[in-house]
């Protein structure tokens, strides 16, 4: 199995002098394509910044990043905002704790905008939002708009608009946030079988023990640095502290 996902002494430092806030510091792991790897950490541990380094959110002040054989930033490689923003395109799918979705449009139309931009047929991009809307369960509700819908159901949404392109990253960043934890604990579920039924290969930030028993493989993060990287069934040292711990 090949690694879809390389990450190479990677580091991104906020500040300067005393006030240097090392974000992520010296960080190298490797996951396997088509993987479900839980990124968990407390609050402040550098999740977000690695997960955004990653997804060309943000630039590594140092180190290699190289996706599905692409390299994002390393020595050599120096990526124009018109670059990066199609690498995101064609890569990525994000998925964000605030759901993100417009307030105006409905279901259907929240899940069809990476299709539109990338001016997808309409025949085509209607039968793959409609194929993404009854993965996530939401088949009944395309006309309804966010406001209408529960938090959970807005989350579903998020998903399916985030796989519209079919990537070959899904990058979530604790999905589950905001929601109660039977509705996350569904979300989570989903999200591990959408991977499955994608074959994508995801990075999810989270501190829901559910989610780490889901994944493939745990990175733990502290204060920057890599703690551990484990496989599924493994016990990674300070992961229920982790887990404890608020984002």
């Amino acid at each position: 199995m090949r690694d879809m996902i390389e990450v190479e002494g990677l580091t991104r430092t906020f500040g300067s002098g005393a006030n240097a806030v090392h974000a992520v510091d010296d960080v190298s792991f490797t996951v396997p394509e088509g993987q479900l790897c839980a990124v968990v950490g407390r609050s402040g541990s550098g999740k977000t910044t690695l997960l955004n380094l990653i997804g060309g959110l943000d630039k590594p002040d140092g180190g290699r990043i190289s996706v599905d054989g692409k390299q994002l930033a390393g020595p050599g490689r120096n990526l124009g905002e018109k670059e990066l923003a199609a690498l995101r395109r064609d890569l990525f799918g994000f998925v964000f704790q605030s759901f993100a979705l417009i307030p105006i449009l409905s279901a259907a139309e929240n899940v069809g905008i990476p299709l539109r931009l990338r001016k997808t047929a309409v025949a085509e991009r209607e039968a793959r939002v409609e194929l993404l809307l009854n993965m996530v369960g939401l088949g009944g509700h395309t006309k309804q708009r966010p406001g209408e819908m529960s938090g959970g159901q807005q989350q579903r949404v998020a998903l399916a608009r985030a796989l519209a392109n079919s990537p070959r990253v899904l990058i979530a960043d604790e999905p589950t946030g905001q929601l109660d934890s039977e509705t996350g604990r569904a979300v989570m579920r989903l999200l591990r079988a959408v991977v499955a039924a994608e074959n994508v290969t995801a990075l999810v930030a989270t501190h829901d023990p559910l989610m780490m028993e889901l994944a493939d493989r745990v990175i733990t993060i502290g204060d920057g640095k890599l703690v551990a990287d484990t496989e599924a069934g493994e016990a990674a040292p300070g992961l229920s502290a982790a887990a404890g711990a608020a984002v």
